[in-house]
C-alpha cells in the first residue's frame, strides 16, 4: 500500500474521523472515569472487526496484523480536563469537562489508522498495537496501561502524536522530535503546612500556617532563580493555595498544591530534595511544621534517534518536504512559538521500548486558533485529522514492511 493510497483512505473517511471527534468532544470525561468513551470507542473498533480488549483501569488495547518478526505500538489518549468549555464550538462540552488537551483529536485519528489498517491487514509484515491510553493528564495511564501488559510482547517500536495549535505552521504540518529528550520529567506535589489556630487579634498565641505557607512559596521559586543554571531547564509552579475559612482567625493548616518540570533527570533529583529541604526548614523557622507529598509523576520523554530519522523521512514521503520538519530544526530557527516544555506520560513507554512523539499541527493563529492548549477557548482545526491518521497508518506499514 503506497502513500497515495494512504492518503486518499484517509480522506474518504474523513467525515466519519470528524463525527467521532465532535462525539468525543461533546462528551468528555476525566481521569479513569472514561466509562462512556471506552464504550463508544470499543465499539467502534468492534464495528470495523478490529480485536478489542480492556487494559487496566480504564485503558483498551487493539490489534491487527499477524505475528511477524516486529511489532509497532500506536498510542493515543482519550481523557479530558476538568475545564468548563468556552470554546464557541457548536460542539463544546457543556459538563465542566473539556478536552483542551486535543485529546479528543488523537483518539479519532487512531481510529481512523485501525480502519485504514484494518482493510489493509494482508499486507502488513507483522502485527500493529493500538493503545488508547486513560488518564494522561494525571500522568498515571500509561503505568498502569504497562502494569496491565500493553507492552507484552515487548513491541520493537511505539509511536505518539499530539496536536498543537496557536503555532506558526500550516495545518496538517509535522514536526518529529529529534532524538533525545523532547518533553521534560514532571512531579505533582502537595504540601501540608500545620499551624496553631487562634483569634486573628492575638497572633502570638498560636502559629500562623498562612505566613509560613507564604515563606515557602517564596524559598520554591528561589530554586529555580538562584540554586539552578541557565543551562539547566526546568520550572516550578504552584497553582493552588488553600487555607482558613475567615479574616479574624488564624487557622490551624494550610495547604499548597504545584508541580515540577525537568528535562534532565538529575535535576529532577536535585529539585525533588530541595524541595523537601527547603519547604520542612522554613516551616521549622516560622515555629510550623510542614511536609510534601508527591502524588504522580513521570520521567522525561526520550526520543530514538534511528527511530526519529526514520518517521522523519515517512512523513515527508506523504506530506513533502513543506509540511514536515525536525524539532531541531524548527529550534534552529528560534521559533519560540511552536516549542513546548509540556510533560507526557508517554514518557513510560519510551524508557521501555524505542519511541517517537510527533506533533501535528491544528491550527495556526493567523487563521483564528489564537489560545493554547488547556485554555477554556482553545480551538483545534480539524482539516488536521486526516493527516494524522494518515501518519500513524503510514509509519506502521513502513515500520513493518517484509
Amino acid at each position: 500500500m503506497n502513500k497515495i493510497e494512504i492518503l486518499e483512505s484517509a480522506k474518504e473517511i474523513e467525515a466519519e474521523i470528524t463525527e467521532i471527534r465532535r462525539y468525543l468532544h461533546q462528551n468528555a470525561e476525566v481521569g479513569f472515569e472514561l466509562e462512556n468513551t471506552v464504550k463508544f470507542v470499543k465499539n467502534k473498533l468492534n464495528e470495523m472487526g478490529v480485536d478489542c480488549k480492556r487494559c487496566g483501569r480504564a485503558g483498551l488495547r487493539a490489534e491487527i496484523g499477524h505475528a511477524g518478526e516486529k511489532t509497532v505500538l500506536l498510542r493515543a489518549d482519550m481523557d479530558a480536563l476538568p475545564i468548563s468549555e468556552n470554546s464557541g464550538e457548536e460542539f463544546a462540552s457543556n459538563g465542566g469537562t473539556m478536552h483542551a488537551c486535543g485529546h479528543d483529536m488523537h483518539t479519532a485519528m487512531l481510529i481512523g489508522a485501525a480502519k485504514i489498517l484494518k482493510t489493509h491487514e494482508a499486507e502488513l509484515g507483522g502485527k500493529v498495537v493500538f493503545m488508547f491510553e486513560p488518564a494522561e493528564e494525571l500522568l498515571a495511564g500509561a503505568r498502569d496501561m504497562i502494569e496491565a501488559g500493553i507492552l507484552d510482547p515487548k513491541p520493537a517500536a511505539a509511536m505518539m502524536l499530539h496536536v498543537m495549535t496557536g503555532i506558526p505552521l500550516e495545518t496538517g504540518s509535522v514536526v518529529v522530535s529529534s532524538g533525545g529528550v523532547s518533553a521534560p520529567a514532571a512531579d505533582y506535589f502537595e504540601i501540608t503546612v500545620k499551624g496553631k489556630g487562634c483569634h486573628g487579634s492575638t497572633p502570638n498565641a498560636g502559629v500562623d500556617p498562612i505566613t509560613a505557607a507564604a515563606n515557602i512559596i517564596t524559598g520554591l521559586h528561589n530554586i529555580k532563580s538562584m540554586e539552578l543554571s541557565m543551562s539547566e531547564r526546568a520550572a516550578l509552579t504552584i497553582g493552588k493555595v488553600s487555607a482558613g475559612n475567615s479574616a479574624n482567625v488564624i487557622p490551624d493548616t494550610a495547604t499548597l498544591a504545584g508541580t515540577m518540570r525537568a528535562f534532565d533527570e538529575d535535576t529532577r533529583t536535585f529539585m525533588k530534595k530541595r524541595i523537601c529541604e527547603m519547604v520542612e526548614l522554613v516551616a521549622k523557622a516560622l515555629r510550623a511544621e510542614a511536609k510534601v507529598e508527591f502524588i504522580s509523576g513521570c520521567p522525561s520523554l526520550l526520543n530514538d534517534d534511528k527511530l526519529s530519522e526514520s518517521v522523519y523521512g515517512y512523513a515527508r514521503e506523504l506530506f513533502g518536504d513543506d509540511k514536515a520538519f525536525t524539532s531541531d530544526e524548527l529550534m534552529a530557527k528560534s521559533d519560540r512559538e511552536s516549542q513546548t516544555s509540556g510533560s507526557e506520560d508517554f514518557a513510560y513507554i519510551s524508557r521501555e521500548v524505542p519511541s517517537i512523539m510527533v506533533a501535528l499541527a491544528a491550527g495556526k493563529r493567523e487563521d483564528g486558533y489564537v489560545y493554547p492548549l488547556h485554555h477554556p477557548s482553545v480551538r483545534f482545526d480539524e482539516d488536521a485529522l486526516v493527516n494524522g491518521s494518515a501518519l500513524f497508518a503510514y509509519t506502521a506499514i513502513r515500520f513493518l514492511e517484509k
